[in-house]
Order: C-alpha cells, then structure tokens, then sequence
C-alpha cells in the first residue's frame, strides 16, 4: 500500500507541476495531449490564444550550437514550423537529443516531422581544420561548386517541401550562419524557379 500511496502522490505532484506549468506558461501546453484533462475552459483559452497564428510561407534556418534541446524546440514551436530538414551529411551528435533518432522522435512527439536529406550536406572529411572565417569560407566556394550544382532535385524537393507545408526549417550544428553551409543552401533555394518566399535565420 505504501508503494501505491507514493505512487499515487507521485503522480498528483507531477499532474500539479504540469498544471502550474501551463497556467503560467500556456505555449508550453500548445502541443500537450493532456492539457484538456487538467486545465479549465479559460486556462484552455490561454492556451488556444497562446498558439502561433503564422499565414506566411518561411524558409526557416537554425543551428542547434549552444543551445539546450529545450530551447531548440521551443524555438521551433514558437516560429510554427511544420517540417524540420536535416541537411547534415552525417546527422550524429555528441550533444543529447540531437542524433538523428532521438532528434526524429523528439520532434515528432511535438507534432513536428523530421526529414534528412545527407546529400546537400557536407562529408565530415571536408570539415578539419576549420579555424578562421578564411577557411569557412574556402569551404563553401568548394560546396557551392561541387555539390550545390549537383544537388538541384535535393533542393527542388525541399522547395516543394516548403509549398507544401509553409514553415519549414533547415537544420545543422553551427549557430553563426556565415559557418554553415546551410546558409549557402538556402540561398541556393531562393534562386529555383517558384520561389517567392521569406528567408529567416533563427
């Protein structure tokens, strides 16, 4: 009985927290299937009132660099994207929750889908010695020759991706933009024929 009583606390203290939570910080109870079991009507409206309300079609980039994974779902959540595109070649991490698997299910709880498209990204080899912006730079001048003209299906599909879904985001490890290729990405998007769209770093 006492390991039941504990349990049972355990899990009223946890519906409390939760609710606490949400009252105080209604976006975080946006994508919650269990809001409606412990909020009431006007606590829901919060909630309902807190959701991103986004008409434009957004060509979203972010870099999961010094960010805590928290943070970078919120940061998805809050700029409503629909689609989230690893355009990393290799999509390991030795930072939680950002391998591809994890990275997977973790947006998908949150009714994000994940997409990885390796191609439009860049071998692991290609990246030593990356001290200055100098050597970034020399990078992407071989990226944008060598693969970014090779590639145009790969970024047709995420420009039709884009049409389809509105808010799409384009992910990889770097947090300043002129270090990552997916900078050059987009903008290799933003010239195929069809693209009328915003481009946002986040």
């Amino acid at each position: 009985m006492g390991g039941l009583a504990g349990a049972s606390r355990w899990r009223l203290s946890a519906s409390a927290l939760m609710k606490h939570t949400y009252i105080n910080y209604p976006f975080y109870a946006t994508k919650s299937e269990v809001a409606v079991d412990i909020l009431d009507k006007n606590e829901l409206e919060k909630v309902k009132n807190a959701k991103p309300k986004s008409t434009k079609t957004v060509l979203f980039t972010i870099g999961y660099e010094g960010i805590s994974l928290e943070e970078y779902l919120v940061r998805l959540l809050k700029n409503d994207v629909k689609v989230l595109v690893d355009v990393r070649n290799n999509p390991l991490s030795m930072k939680y929750g950002f391998s591809k698997t994890l990275l997977k299910r973790y947006c998908e709880s949150i009714g994000i889908r994940y997409v990885h498209i390796p191609e439009v990204g860049i071998h692991s080899e290609q990246r030593q010695e990356l001290n200055t912006q100098a050597d970034y730079d020399k990078l992407f001048t071989v990226y944008r020759k060598q693969n970014l003209i090779k590639t145009t299906k790969a970024q047709t599909d995420i420009l039709n991706l884009l049409k389809e879904n509105k808010r799409i985001a384009l992910t990889c490890f770097e947090a300043n933009i002129c270090r990552c290729h997916r900078k050059h990405l987009a903008e290799a998007i933003e010239i195929l024929p069809g693209f009328e769209y915003k481009v946002e770093h986040i």
